[in-house]
């Protein structure tokens, strides 16, 4: 624990012009004598470490004294910093925030960074995603409940693998001790996430099962084509970047995208739903046949009584 406070507190020193013993003693809970005995040791490893007097006085390091840039040879260190800094605010992460000081001690200055992430989703409890991480790293089960894709509630014990962001959804991939398989599960449809007491060893990267599923799920995609006005432009290129486009002289556009399962596929109906008369479906013409009927369901709960 002292090493790490002497490291922090180097970087610390690094990051800024003028620091009080009395600051630092604050954040890393210690007392100010501490903090005075640190200042000796790192002065004693080798750092210039100058102290200065006065009302703003405090430790700081001599100037000129820099950390060699070339480390991250030509990499983004304003970037990498930007990133991590997203990662640090889902999180929570103190050692992510200690990775950036370091950075921060190379960087070039207090240049502007070109790039900006924000991982905030929605999510349905405000700490899953932590308890997941702490899960994945101490090799501990997790408890939730979850609602599957036939709106069933189950209740799951998982040996968590990894997280993964894609989708613009949070997702976690690891072993199901429920149904005794490898799943992914989507954080949204996740409630009461828990840690357990109980330690499972660290899994395979990617089980070779895993691999053929993928492979399977890219032979069974259809192409799917539609027409989108002008007024429901913005929605679709929002959900289907990469889908192929013809844009047309009314201000409406074709879009032809590759979806699994198109006909079984409830959540590209929603989609297609939602955007009420901005859409028509021309591809495949058994899809147009269940939105037509789908749309003739919902609208028995609105049909005036006689």
């Amino acid at each position: 624990m002292k090493l790490e406070r002497l490291i922090s507190i180097i970087y610390k020193l690094l990051n800024h012009e003028v620091l009080s013993a009395s600051t630092l003693a604050e954040e890393f809970h210690v007392s100010p004598r501490t903090i005075y005995r640190d200042i000796d040791v790192i002065c004693a490893a080798g750092f210039p470490v100058v102290s200065h007097q006065g009302i703003k006085g405090g430790y700081g390091m001599m100037d000129g004294y820099k950390m060699d840039k070339s480390l991250l040879g030509s990499y983004d260190v304003n970037s990498l910093i930007t990133v991590l800094s997203s990662l640090s605010t889902v999180f929570e992460d103190a050692r992510v925030q200690g990775t950036i000081e370091r950075l921060q001690t190379i960087g070039p200055g207090h240049q502007n960074s070109s790039l900006s992430v924000d991982l905030e989703t929605r999510r349905t409890e405000p700490d899953a995603l932590r308890h997941l991480r702490t899960g994945i790293t101490e090799h501990r089960v997790v408890h939730f409940d979850y609602i599957n894709t036939k709106n069933e509630r189950t209740n799951r014990q998982m040996e968590p693998v990894r997280l993964h962001f894609k989708y613009r959804n949070w997702y976690v991939y690891g072993f199901c001790q429920t149904r005794q398989d490898y799943r992914e599960f989507r954080l949204s449809r996740m409630m009461n996430v828990n840690l357990t007491s109980e330690f499972f060893q660290p899994h395979p990267e990617l089980p070779k099962e895993v691999v053929k599923v993928d492979k399977i799920r890219q032979n069974q995609v259809s192409d799917v084509v539609f027409r989108v006005n002008s007024e429901t432009l913005a929605e679709a290129l929002d959900h289907f970047q990469q889908a192929d486009k013809q844009f047309h002289d009314d201000g409406s556009m074709t879009m032809r995208i590759q979806v699994h399962k198109p006909l079984q596929a409830k959540w590209f109906w929603s989609f297609l739903l939602s955007l009420g008369s901005g859409v028509e479906v021309l591809e495949p013409v058994e899809l147009r046949g269940i939105l037509k009927e789908q749309l003739q369901n919902a609208l028995q709960y609105y049909e005036e009584e006689v």
